[in-house]
């Protein structure tokens, strides 16, 4: 519907909505894998990688944890300065465990390997906090 002067408000207020949510923050993709060994209750290794996803990742999001951060987008940097609080929510959320129990002349050892397979998290980030939750 036009007014008087010629302007249309129905294109100002489509074009209006689409510009602002174009400068709402959208979620960035993660792939997240992490890997823990232990021998003989000693930690042997401990690994975990960070990439951002090259292609949008399917699934839903059923739980999630919330990470300070102090303006920075770099998950790598939040999931350092969080480690454990990351860590505690990973076992959380499942990990795959193998287990190797040896004994040779009369000495035993024994090998825990905790591991998240390549995973693609979702994370948010706003002003104080990043969303991250795992895709399912």
């Amino acid at each position: 519907m036009r007014s008087r002067d010629g302007n249309n408000y129905q294109l100002l207020a489509i074009c209006s909505i689409i510009f602002f949510n174009s400068f709402a923050l959208h979620a960035s993709e993660y792939l997240i894998s992490y890997r823990y060994a232990v021998k003989d209750l000693i930690l042997y290794n401990e690994s975990l990688q960070i990439s951002r996803a090259m292609r949008k990742c399917d699934g839903e999001t059923t739980t999630f944890i919330e990470l300070p951060h102090k303006d920075s987008t770099d998950l790598t940097q939040i999931i350092s300065n969080n480690s454990e609080e990351f860590i505690d929510f990973l076992h959380k959320i499942g990990l795959s465990i193998e287990y190797k129990s040896i004994t040779m002349n009369a000495q035993n050892s024994s090998t825990t390997i905790l591991t998240l397979k390549t995973t693609c998290f979702k994370v948010d980030f706003n002003d104080y906090f990043a969303k991250i939750s795992p895709l399912n």
